[in-house]
């Protein structure tokens, strides 16, 4: 019995095999996963930790480069419309230029006049330090032009490329329209701001299709850098660092320039952007940081504006890096490493607990790594090796517990039969070293045994053909199995016409009472065979069949259970002098039998009914292979 369990999970058990099947799922599962990422599935939640990350890093300071002169609601009320006139737009950029900026940015359309005042503004667009914008619209519509008056040297475009969730992530610098390649408005401003220092943009030497500016070389974005994936790169792109999600910009409004009240040294040799900051404008967009602002989520274009302008200023002097990215080979072994991580983590853990404690320790691990990374501007994917950690980890468990619950299934199938379901269990919960010590350790133990045996069986089984007399054994044994299953007892073996079972296996009493309970239920086990064997008799009889007598013997004491055999055949045994005596017991005095089940059991079990069963004393008695006498007593009924 054992020896065909042993061979048939030695089949099921981790081996050279099962750990290729695992490796084999795991590239599978890696493969398929790299797969997802390539299609842009695990994209949006890579974002989310992007944006998480930026909101957790630690915020600069105002850049004191750069100020922001917004078109308020106050303003536009003040001077009661919108878009303000050619007039206010002039007379603003002369209160500017006053001041001396290093230059200014003009955030606002106009192609079109604003009455009046159209001549004054065109005036001062002639300044060389003034940088107005053009919006070059989808492909398919027609943009916004620039002002014609101005000098197209000086014009940059607005437009501002956004994710698939309208987030604003990246700063486009170069972008092809109609008239050629344009410069972004942000990148115009900062080359002039930087042109003054001696800064001037040129290719890298060492890859041409890269743009060298200061101490930075500006990598343009990929399809796939980071955690993107298949994102339009088209033009030239960056990732826009942010400075802060508190606009990272000084900010007046328009009222306040015409009225003076600023101070001149926050406009001398800086950079100045004008642009409206009122929502009723609409110039209006989502960033990183916009889920942690509660009241205005959402940013002006000319606060982004200036962001990207920070930014350059930044890289090309050295003050901050740029972001960079892993190659994809690089990406592919990160994912990769946590997939085997998983994997492992599964494979070595043998305890829940283990399972329980190690994947958020290790998940935190890789978020940690991954934002230190992101602190020193390398975003890098988060989310995809995690995924790749829990779902290899996950899908290991759960094959894992696939393979437990059919080596289960096959040893309660094989064992079952033939041993209660007690039985079963022991031998799985020992299935560590039955399978790779070919056996189970002898256990001390006390315990009640039992023997069946049937009268005159010998002379029945003459009397009756082989396949009529196996059917009705069956079912003289099946009533038996039933019966003992009933008072949790366990059968070891099937003795031909008889059982052995035992109480109190396969786990070790530790009381006198569950030792007392054990003697119990096996004689109150015998008095149910009793009375089930009368009414098989009374079946039976008017079919033909044989009714018969049976003897049971019962003692209760100290045994060893374990595995006997070897590794090619083996059983569960039950060994001791209380399992020959309890056989001795059944088979004593055989002609002394008036009732359908006589039941004998020795002083050792009485002690232990408690005067709960009426019982016959037959005396000492000697029983074959004992040099001592036995004091046996008939049990009659239950009290």
């Amino acid at each position: 019995m054992i020896d065909k369990l042993l061979r048939t999970l030695k089949r099921k058990w981790p081996d050279a095999t099962e750990f290729s099947i695992v490796a084999t799922a795991t590239f599978v599962l890696i493969i398929a996963l790299l797969g997802v990422i390539h299609l842009g599935g695990l994209q949006p939640l890579e974002l989310v930790v992007y944006d998480q990350m930026m909101r957790l890093r630690s915020t600069l300071p105002p850049d004191p480069r750069i100020l922001v002169v917004a078109i308020t609601e106050e303003d536009i009320q003040t001077y009661n419309r919108f878009p303000l006139s050619d007039q206010l737009i002039a007379e603003l950029l002369e209160k500017l230029l006053e001041l001396q900026p290093r230059v200014i940015g003009l955030d606002l359309y106009r192609d079109i006049p604003y009455e009046p005042g159209h001549e004054q503004l065109v005036k001062q667009l002639q300044f060389p330090n003034i940088i107005a914008i053009k919006n070059l619209g989808d492909p398919d519509a027609k943009g916004v032009p620039a002002p014609p008056e101005i000098d197209p040297s000086r014009v940059g475009f607005n437009d501002i490329p956004l994710d698939y969730d309208n987030v604003v992530r990246r700063n486009l610098f170069f972008a092809d329209s109609t008239s050629g390649t344009s410069f972004s408005f942000s990148l115009q401003l900062a080359l002039h701001y930087l042109k003054s220092q001696g800064i001037q943009p040129q290719n890298d030497p060492a890859d041409p299709d890269r743009i060298r500016l200061g101490k930075a070389i500006f990598v343009p974005l990929k399809t796939d850098s980071g955690g993107y994936q298949n994102i339009d790169a088209k033009g030239y792109q960056i990732l826009l660092n942010y400075r802060s999600g508190m606009d990272g910009v000084v900010t007046v409004n328009v009222s306040e320039v015409l009225n003076g009240s600023i101070e001149p040294d926050w406009v001398k040799n800086k950079i100045v952007l004008i642009g409206t900051t009122a929502p009723s404008g609409k110039d209006l967009f989502l960033t990183p940081y916009s889920p942690g602002k509660k009241n205005s989520p959402r940013t002006p274009g000319v606060i982004i504006h200036a962001q990207m302008v920070s930014q350059i200023i930044d890289a090309a002097t050295g003050e901050r890096p740029l972001f960079q990215f892993w190659p994809q080979w690089v990406e592919i072994i990160w994912i990769s490493s946590w997939a085997i991580i998983g994997t492992t983590l599964a494979w070595l853990s043998r305890h829940p607990l283990i399972l329980v404690l190690g994947s958020p320790l290790l998940l935190g691990i890789l978020f940690t790594l991954s934002f230190m990374l992101f602190l020193n501007a390398y975003w890098v994917p988060v989310v995809s090796p995690g995924f790749a950690f829990l779902l290899t980890s996950a899908t290991l468990i759960s094959y894992r517990a696939f393979q437990a619950q059919r080596q289960q299934q096959i040893m309660m199938r094989l064992l079952g039969q033939n041993a209660s379901p007690e039985i079963a269990e022991a031998l799985w919960k020992s299935r560590d070293r039955l399978i790779f010590d070919g056996k189970l350790p002898g256990q001390k133990l006390t315990a009640t045994i039992l023997f069946t045996d049937i009268r005159n069986f010998s002379t029945i089984s003459e009397q009756m053909p082989p396949e009529n007399l196996l059917e009705w054994l069956n079912e003289y044994l099946a009533m038996l199995t039933q019966t003992i299953h009933n008072h949790h007892g366990i059968i070891n073996k099937f003795t031909g016409d008889g059982i052995m079972a035992a109480f109190g296996v396969p786990m070790a009493r530790v009381s006198e009472n569950q030792i007392a309970r054990d003697a119990r239920a096996a004689v109150s086990c015998a008095l149910e065979m009793s009375e089930q064997l009368q009414k098989l008799n009374l079946v039976w009889q008017p079919r033909g069949l044989p009714v018969i007598q049976m003897r049971v013997g019962i003692f209760t004491g100290p045994i060893v259970a374990g595995s006997l055999g070897g590794r090619d055949r083996l059983e569960y045994g039950l060994l001791g002098d209380s399992v020959n005596i309890a056989s001795r017991l059944e088979s004593c005095q055989k002609e002394r039998q008036s009732s359908v089940c006589r039941i004998l059991i020795a002083y050792q079990t009485l002690q232990y009914i408690d005067h709960q069963f009426e019982v016959e004393s037959w005396g000492l008695m000697p029983l074959k292979g004992k040099q001592q006498m036995v004091d046996v007593y008939r049990v009659i009924r239950k009290l």
